[in-house]
């Protein structure tokens, strides 16, 4: 009967888990998982104890007979001669014996691994797994932190700092080799060898460590250091017959590269030499502007090249704002501070409760699923793919016909309205009542809830000349302005960044940034091209609302310059 009830909660909860797969794109569901694997644990501990009692009656049993039978091998005859001896003799060989057999044979194990195979369904699957190993390493290469830094925990704003092994080192490393990244391949095998030197226990041995790390490193066009741990690979394990073939090939193909430098060499002491005096000045450092994208990106997510003159950054100001009178801000103004001037970033503070905050989260957590994004070509809404950051997907960007890199979106979202709970409507005048601008028109309130590393990419809110269908379907025209509410503080990492100006908004509970997207001619803003950065340590939620051109003819009266 117990074990009727335990079941039927855990159907009951885990068909929740059953909805949504993709945990790792969302931390706020992750979080199920521990209490998952917390049921799975006290189930484990029980199935324990009943072994334990077992064993116990069991060792019982066998003191008891080892004193008995000591003491009737002395006297056999003797023993059997007492009358009661020789019927307990019979009744232990025909009866007891079969109830001790009964007992050690008896399965205790059916309560727990009832638990654990209903579970074992909705458990995070090789997806998850190489999503949360690759958000790892997209964290590794933004914040350009070191394979040991990671593996000892070091990171910054942690509050449960947990080292990782051998093992898990040498996983990242082969989630990396499968993915043809011989990049992050060498680092996490480094990384593992380099715990093996130092003495850390470990099911795997330094062989097949060596295997990966060589091989990886030859990828790389580094066929002296290659050599090098292939040569250590064989002293470990000298009939190691692939690591064998591997040390003539790579002796044969540096012998090939030394005659092709001498006889370099040689050509360049044919032809005069030019001797100048002069000493060679420094490579300046590339204009912001010039940096690509990508790096400018990352950059931007380090804290790094943020872009702000001392007299530009005089002219922001913070404010008590009453949005033009209006009667709900007259006696409460709210606070307003200037986070950026072109484009025009604004952030309120204090403007959503902590009561608004857990109520909106509460109503999207049960909802959430895969982010989608708008396809550039097709302009159709898709879920987000993600690649390791170093092999990254390309298509043609609708604005300038060149390769792009293609936009990839970790996390989960929800859509909320006014019918799912008063309060969202509430939310929404606010935001009505802030802005000034029509909210009717304007999309549903999107919850989104990044996932381990989660972020979203370099990206315009609008739809462009050559996207003519975009939010067709919706019938409000383009999105003019972003509203995005930050719901949860960010240890590390989270920015939102605007690549293109050289700006980065933090996150701040209780906050909310807005811009426009479009100019008051309706033409789009290039410079509102954004992105959110990946989240290093912490659980990042934020809500927005995107704000349509339609309804907004008497608020925000179209400009008479393509740029006003």
């Amino acid at each position: 009967m117990e074990l009727f009830c335990w079941s039927v909660l855990l159907l009951s909860y885990v068909q929740l888990l059953s909805a949504n797969n993709d945990f790792y794109t969302s931390i706020g569901q992750m979080t199920d998982l521990i209490y998952t694997e917390k049921d799975l644990v006290t189930s484990l501990k029980d199935y324990i104890k009943a072994e334990e009692n077992k064993l116990e009656q069991v060792k019982q049993w066998a003191d008891k007979l080892d004193s008995l039978t000591a003491a009737a091998t002395q006297d056999p005859e003797g023993f059997l001669g007492h009358p009661v001896n020789a019927f307990k003799l019979m009744k232990r060989l025909n009866r007891e014996w079969s109830d001790l057999e009964s007992l050690v044979l008896s399965d205790t194990t059916d309560g727990f691994i009832s638990n654990l195979t209903i579970q074992r369904k909705y458990f995070p699957t090789d997806e998850d797994q190489t999503g949360a190993a690759k958000a790892l390493l997209r964290l590794q290469d933004t914040y350009r932190l070191d394979a040991n830094t990671i593996s000892v925990g070091d990171l910054p704003g942690v509050t449960h700092k947990t080292k990782m092994t051998v093992e898990d080192c040498y996983e990242l490393g082969k989630i990396a080799y499968s993915e043809a990244d011989y990049y992050h391949t060498e680092l996490w095998m480094a990384q593992a060898l380099r715990q093996l030197d130092e003495g850390e226990e470990s099911t795997l041995d330094k062989v097949i460590v060596l295997d990966y790390l060589s091989y990886a490193i030859y990828q790389q066009g580094e066929i002296e250091r290659a050599l090098k741990h292939t040569k250590r690979l064989l002293e470990l394990d000298p009939e190691h017959q692939r690591a064998s073939g591997n040390l003539k090939y790579f002796e044969f193909q540096l012998e090939k590269q030394r005659k092709a430098a001498e006889e370099e060499s040689q050509k360049e002491k044919v032809q005069k030499k030019r001797e100048t005096t002069e000493k060679k000045s420094k490579p300046k450092k590339p204009a912001f502007s010039l940096i690509p994208e990508r790096k400018k990106y990352e950059m931007l997510c380090r804290g790094e090249g943020i872009r702000m003159t001392t007299r530009r950054q005089s002219r922001l100001f913070c404010r008590y704002y009453d949005s033009n009178r209006n009667p709900h801000y007259l006696l409460s103004p709210a606070k307003q501070q200037d986070e950026w001037d072109r484009p025009y970033i604004v952030r309120y503070l204090d403007v959503i409760s902590e009561k608004e905050m857990a109520k909106v989260k509460e109503l999207a957590k049960p909802r959430l699923r895969r982010a989608t994004i708008s396809n550039p070509i097709t302009g159709v809404l898709e879920t987000a793919p993600y690649r390791i950051s170093k092999r990254r997907a390309t298509v043609h960007d609708p604005q300038t016909g060149q390769l792009t890199t293609a936009q990839y979106r970790v996390s989960k979202s929800a859509w909320l309205t006014g019918y799912d709970d008063p309060m969202i409507d509430t939310i929404n005048e606010r935001i009505e009542a802030l802005t000034g601008l029509e909210i009717d028109t304007a999309e549903e309130l999107q919850v989104a809830n990044y996932g381990v590393g989660g972020q979203y990419e370099p990206h315009f809110d609008f739809g462009r000349k050559d996207e003519p269908d975009a939010f067709k379907e919706l019938g409000t025209g383009n999105r003019i302005a972003t509203w995005l509410f930050y719901m949860s503080d960010v240890a590390a990492g989270g920015a939102t960044v605007f690549p293109d100006v050289g700006a980065a908004v933090w996150p701040k509970k209780g906050t909310a940034v807005f811009w426009y997207n479009l100019f008051a001619s309706g033409e789009g803003d290039y410079s509102t091209r954004h992105a959110a950065c990946p989240v290093l340590v912490g659980n990042k939620w934020v809500s927005n609302k995107w704000i349509h051109e339609r309804g907004q003819e008497w608020r925000r009266p179209c400009g008479l310059n393509e740029t006003e």
